[in-house]
């Protein structure tokens, strides 16, 4: 991608085929999200707590449903960084450093908006992010759809994960009004492969068999698959109390309904170029790359995901 800067400020940048690869790459919920248009700051999504349907008696009025409905809100927030460049490096190398560089911060997007999205263990008021994670709204009630706190959040402790810790994991999402075969995936932490690779049974023979190429699950190339749903591996998600685009707490998977997964999109990824002729680069001979995106989150209904976390 050789982006051609002209002075017209914020060019995006998640347009162009490669950057939405690598963006994809490393973010499930991007790939996988219902994305919804924003163009403002904040939009309301309908949701509802479901139509429940009887018997219409013969010349009797239509029977009434009382299930409760409101919105969903998307608010969004904003991510980005900078990266300097020295001129030197600009003017000798031959490779396209803005390209790279482009690359390189739709990689960090992508892991960042997985973490924050998916894994932050505490509320958005303490976090900082204008949105809730998908863990922390596990650990809450919901009246509107019914669901109890941590009704669908298991955590492994020092026991590990199992076979039935898994099994059970994806019962719980199964069990509920919003299992859809078709729409279901799985989103999951690199460091289940290893977890996967070495769960066995009686015989010592490993449950889940690696593909020709060593995916472990059966996937092929960068996917995943348990219990026959597709999915994705994410290095976001790990559990976090910041969000982080290199998390480090504990690991974990996701069994859900991708519908539920509202993606607001309110400003792609993009890129501002400083370049060392003018403004703030001319006193120490540099170049700026500004990245910057404006992205919202929410939660369809806790109901429709269960995760795992490991100890």
């Amino acid at each position: 991608m050789a982006v051609a800067f002209t002075g017209a400020g914020w060019i995006p940048i998640e347009t162009n085929p490669e950057v939405i690869q690598k963006v994809q790459q490393a973010s499930a919920v991007e790939q996988f999200g219902h994305h919804v248009p924003m163009g403002s700051n904040t939009k309301y999504t309908p949701r509802s707590g479901g139509v429940h349907l009887s018997r219409w008696g013969r010349s009797q009025p239509a029977p009434a449903d009382n299930s409760p409905s409101d919105s969903v809100l998307l608010n969004s927030d904003k991510i980005g960084g900078k990266v300097t460049i020295a001129e030197e490096d600009m003017a000798d190398s031959a490779a396209n450093i803005v390209k790279t560089k482009s690359l390189d911060a739709g990689g960090s997007y992508g892991k960042l908006f997985d973490n924050i999205c998916l894994g932050i263990t505490v509320a958005k008021a303490t976090s900082g992010w204008g949105f809730d994670s998908l863990y922390y709204q596990l650990t809450q009630n919901d009246t509107v759809t019914g669901y109890t706190a941590n009704s669908n959040l298991t955590l492994a402790g020092s026991g590990g994960i199992t076979y039935d810790l898994l099994n059970a994991a994806l019962g719980k999402y199964e069990q509920g009004d919003y299992f859809d075969p078709a729409e279901t995936i799985v989103i999951a932490s690199p460091a289940f492969k290893q977890t996967l690779r070495g769960i066995k049974n009686s015989n010592g023979d490993p449950i889940f068999n690696e593909s020709s190429n060593g995916t472990a699950g059966g996937g092929q190339g960068g996917t995943i698959e348990i219990f026959g749903h597709q999915g994705q591996w994410s290095m976001g998600c790990k559990t976090s109390t910041t969000g982080t685009d290199s998390p480090t707490g504990a690991p974990f998977i996701v069994f859900g309904n991708r519908q539920f997964l509202h993606v607001g999109d309110r400003n792609p990824l993009a890129v501002n170029f400083q370049d060392a002729e003018s403004g703030i680069g001319v006193d120490t001979d540099e170049n700026v790359l500004y990245f910057r995106a404006r992205k919202a989150f929410a939660v369809g209904a806790p109901g429709a995901f269960s995760m795992l976390v490991a100890g």
